[in-house]
């Protein structure tokens, strides 16, 4: 009777924490796009700002105030060594998102995004010299297919919007794999990874906003029917960013590394259908299969890849060889790491 009421509970918790993750995560998405289309706030480098700013306020208040999570302490030389080159790569990913997000759809935004695992894997393979399973590169496959299915037949086209998606995939690889080197011996989860990284990406990109569009900004608010009213969706804009990073940390110590693939997916999938609904942008019946085709080989390579980390240690593997001492010293990603690209 215990175990039974156990079990209910653990899937009740596990639900709880996808729907909230769900929520914040496309709300984040629509309120950003809504911002760029509904607001004409142009702006995505000072958008990028006013998260990070909130960020930084948020995860002081989790950490320092209401002390919800303890502080990971780092090295003062570190902070500048290590911390500092990684909110640079955070820094780019976020703004390269906001960049895409103004120019296309949600539609077609969220599905290029889907590419991330290939970028990894090619990343990994041509600097790192790591070798896969063949089973990973042919779950790669309809990826790449659907990826180029939908930017093919996507009405909305813009090359500027899908370049910097596709860059923005670049850089979310780039993350993913040097934190494991330069965050090594680091524990971080989603809060203190903003805590330390938000103010830097603030100081990163507060200089290149201000220049670019600070003169913008600045007209918009003095010819905007409704600034104020704007003023509060942008910066709840930021404080919903913050939650988000909070419910990631709750769905990945609720879920399971699969339930957690999965659900991330389905994810796409409802910000798509919920971006469509409110903004009604064109979809081609072929631009949706190709956006069902990439989230069904996301799927797939986030379960190979699942099964592949849970072989026996004396699995046979196919070898890799280092090109040269230094990368011999560099660990490699962790392909069991649950919270991969989504912080």
């Amino acid at each position: 009777m215990e175990d039974g009421r156990l079990c209910q509970w653990s899937v009740f918790r596990s639900l709880l924490a996808i729907v909230q993750w769900w929520s914040f995560n496309v709300t984040v998405i629509i309120i950003n796009k809504w911002i760029f289309q509904k607001l004409d706030f142009k702006f995505p480098l000072s958008l990028s700002c006013v998260h990070f700013i909130t960020s930084s306020v948020g995860a002081y208040m989790v950490i320092k105030v209401l002390k919800l999570k303890p502080l990971i302490v780092v090295d003062p030389e570190d902070l500048w060594k290590r911390i500092f080159p990684m909110s640079f790569v955070f820094c780019v990913n976020i703004v390269l998102g906001n960049v895409s997000l103004r120019y296309i759809p949600v539609s077609f935004m969220q599905t290029i995004k889907s590419f991330t695992p290939a970028t990894t894997v090619i990343l990994q393979w041509l600097v790192w010299r790591k070798y896969f399973d063949w089973r990973i590169w042919a779950s790669l496959v309809p990826i790449v297919g659907g990826i180029l299915l939908t930017s093919i037949t996507e009405l909305s086209f813009n090359m500027f919007g899908f370049c910097a998606a596709l860059f923005g995939c670049l850089a979310t690889s780039t993350k993913t794999i040097l934190a494991e080197s330069l965050l090594h011996g680091y524990k971080f989860d989603s809060i203190n990874t903003v805590y330390y990284m938000a103010p830097f990406a603030t100081l990163i990109l507060g200089v290149p906003a201000m220049l670019l569009e600070g003169n913008g900004v600045m007209e918009w608010f003095q010819t905007h029917p409704s600034p104020w009213p704007a003023l509060i969706i942008i910066f709840s804009s930021g404080v919903l960013a913050f939650c988000l990073n909070f419910s990631i940390f709750y769905v990945i110590h609720s879920t399971t590394a699969v339930t957690f693939n999965v659900a991330g997916n389905l994810k796409v999938a409802v910000a798509v259908l919920i971006s469509w609904m409110i903004f009604k942008n064109p979809i081609s019946g072929l631009n949706a299969v190709g956006c069902g085709i990439t989230l069904v080989g996301c799927t797939v390579y986030g379960y190979v890849r699942h099964m592949l980390a849970q072989q026996p240690p004396g699995t046979p593997r196919t070898p890799r060889t280092p090109r040269n001492r230094m990368e011999q010293l560099l660990p490699l990603v962790n392909n069991n790491d649950k919270l991969d690209d989504k912080v």
